[in-house]
């Protein structure tokens, strides 16, 4: 899976800042145990940012006889099956119908999740003044209100607040006046440091015999278990036994603090995925400080079989260290950056007869959705928060479509491409089903010139829109040079490329598509891409229906997002 930091060196893909700058840390706005499963089983761990909460009320119910009513606020999270997971608890407020609290409560935000908010506001009895708010029984309040949201709404805000209306318990009180909860978000200013280091080696040991290494960089963190946990790698350098990188980041959030000690090895590549240790050396962040200001080299290190170290010739420079402000992916979405959803399905023949119980776009009449809806309502609903006006381009592809096959076809059956919402796709694929006839060959070059043309027209008139194309496909390619020249050309665009295999096809050319060897996608004329722009993932790695592969595959957006604004030096509004 494209840009993952792989426990077994799976690939030595281009990685500037390895994986968001989110750290790693327990999930408790959204934990998906699924999620959590198809990290660990690849020895990877997902990541979140931190964010503080905090809360105000107007307005609130009066609830006492002589004084005014004494606000606490509690936040719940509602997990997959319904159920209410308490993260926090502000202080009782006395006496007052308008509290701002200052208690802030903690929420680890979590991308490709929808993180479901639940808000209860009680009125405290005064007998309870002496005790923690922990230790409240919430039965023996009075409830003065309740309010919920999705975490991605207040996060998409232009302020980071979002101010809702308080109801009844579970909806209750009719239009009775509740008053209202403002909650506002800000992340942890440790999400904002970071250094940018430009890494080279001198002299390294040639691992291959018929020409030089192929050398990359892999960074680990060493964790409270003593266990080193991979936080980002660089480019592999092709044929070259003293390489220089591109300048990498590492956020505070990766690398703990700058006395941590980090594990830096220098791998020579191999395309099997078996790539062979050169050398390493432990150094914290700060001794890279010191060895970029007294300007020497560190030599790398082979450990032996008796616990031993080998000291190499091969030797280890910092050539640039900055420390700076890194803007994190919520600054420049709550500025006003959206991402925009697209859509594009496979109406190709061999997904069989959508009539037959067997086919890949048979529609359930029990409401069981196939995997190519489960595709569609996964990613849609997580992205639609974060496209203001949640009207989405869709487009179907392999299908004869008017009497002649085409290969981008409006998925709605009209001239506009545009459908509303999430279940504007859902309603316009099902209705495709009966009008469109399935047919082929595969071919991805229409669509995703399609959705490059609607990036590079938005590129030349607003820098805030990024665009992610959703793919959902059951078959091998035809065009797969097409689609490569079509790829190298698009990854100068704000464009990400999500790929989802259905069916139990053979998908080795997307793994190609992914660039997840360490070398980025070439055209057929020799260009090179400029980033890794693809993301795919087979609906099948979805183990006993448990794992939302989409889920997995969204984790990657936000470093695609920001590793192209922060290429092109593109920073948040009013920054």
């Amino acid at each position: 899976m494209g840009g993952c930091v792989s426990g077994d060196l799976k690939g030595g893909k281009q990685a500037i800042g390895g994986v968001h700058g989110r750290p790693t840390m327990n999930n408790d706005a959204g934990y998906n145990e699924a999620i959590d499963h198809f990290f660990r089983v690849r020895d990877q761990s997902p990541l979140f940012t931190p964010i503080e909460l905090s809360l105000s009320a107007s307005n609130l119910r009066n609830l006492d006889i002589l004084s005014k009513s004494d606000p606490m606020a509690v936040l719940y999270v509602k997990k997959m099956d319904g159920t209410l997971e308490e993260l926090g608890r502000t202080e009782v407020i006395l006496n007052c119908l308008n509290p701002t609290w200052i208690e802030k409560i903690n929420v680890s935000y979590q991308f490709e999740i929808v993180q479901n908010l639940v808000f209860h506001v009680y009125d405290v009895d005064t007998k309870y003044y002496n005790m923690s708010v922990k230790a409240l029984k919430l039965n023996e309040q009075d409830f003065l209100g309740e309010a919920t949201c999705v975490l991605s709404e207040i996060v998409t805000k232009r302020n980071r607040s979002l101010t809702l209306n308080l109801h009844g318990k579970n909806g209750l009180g009719g239009s009775k006046n509740f008053g209202t909860l403002t909650v506002h978000a800000e992340e942890s200013c440790l999400s904002r440091m970071a250094v940018e280091m430009k890494l080279r080696c001198s002299q390294l040991g040639n691992k291959d015999m018929f020409s030089k290494s192929d050398p990359f960089l892999r960074i680990s963190r060493l964790t409270e278990s003593g266990k080193y946990v991979p936080i980002c790698k660089t480019e592999v350098i092709n044929n070259n036994l003293n390489p220089v990188w591109r300048p990498l980041y590492l956020s505070m959030q990766q690398f703990g603090s700058k006395d941590n000690p980090l594990l830096i090895e220098c791998f020579n590549f191999n395309s099997n995925g078996n790539h062979v240790l050169i050398g390493q050396l432990h150094k914290s962040v700060s001794e890279l400080e010191k060895l970029h200001k007294e300007r020497s080299g560190a030599n790398l290190v082979f450990p032996t079989h008796r616990g031993q170290e080998k000291v190499l010739k091969g030797q280890l420079f910092v050539d640039q260290f900055i420390g700076k402000e890194q803007f994190s992916f919520l600054d420049y979405i709550s500025s006003g950056f959206e991402l925009n959803f697209m859509v594009a399905v496979d109406f190709t023949v061999s997904n069989g007869t959508p009539r037959n119980q067997d086919s890949l776009h048979y529609i359930d009449p029990s409401g069981r959705l196939n995997s190519y809806q489960k595709a569609i309502i996964e990613a849609g609903e997580v992205i639609q928060f974060y496209d203001s006006d949640r009207r989405f381009p869709a487009w179907g592809f392999g299908g004869r479509y008017g009497g002649t096959v085409s290969h981008c076809f409006n998925l709605n059956g009209t001239n506009a491409y545009e459908v509303e919402g999430v279940q504007g796709i859902m309603a316009s694929y099902a209705n495709a089903l009966h009008t469109v006839t399935l047919a082929g060959p595969t071919l991805f070059g229409p669509v995703i010139n399609t959705a490059a043309q609607l990036a590079s027209q938005a590129t030349s008139n607003d820098i805030t829109k990024y665009f992610v194309l959703l793919i959902i496909t059951d078959g091998v390619l035809t065009d797969i040079e097409e689609t490569m020249d079509a790829l190298v050309r698009a990854s100068d665009l704000p464009l990400s490329i999500l790929i989802v295999g259905v069916g139990n096809a053979d998908f080795k050319q997307m793994e190609v598509l992914d660039a997840d060897d360490g070398c980025r996608l070439e055209s057929s004329t020799g260009r090179v891409a400029t980033r890794d722009i693809v993301q795919f993932v087979p609906m099948r790695e979805v183990h006993s229906g448990q794992i939302s592969a989409v889920q997995a595959l969204l984790e990657e957006l936000p470093d695609q997002f920001l590793t192209y604004n922060r290429s092109r030096n593109i920073k948040p509004l009013h920054s």
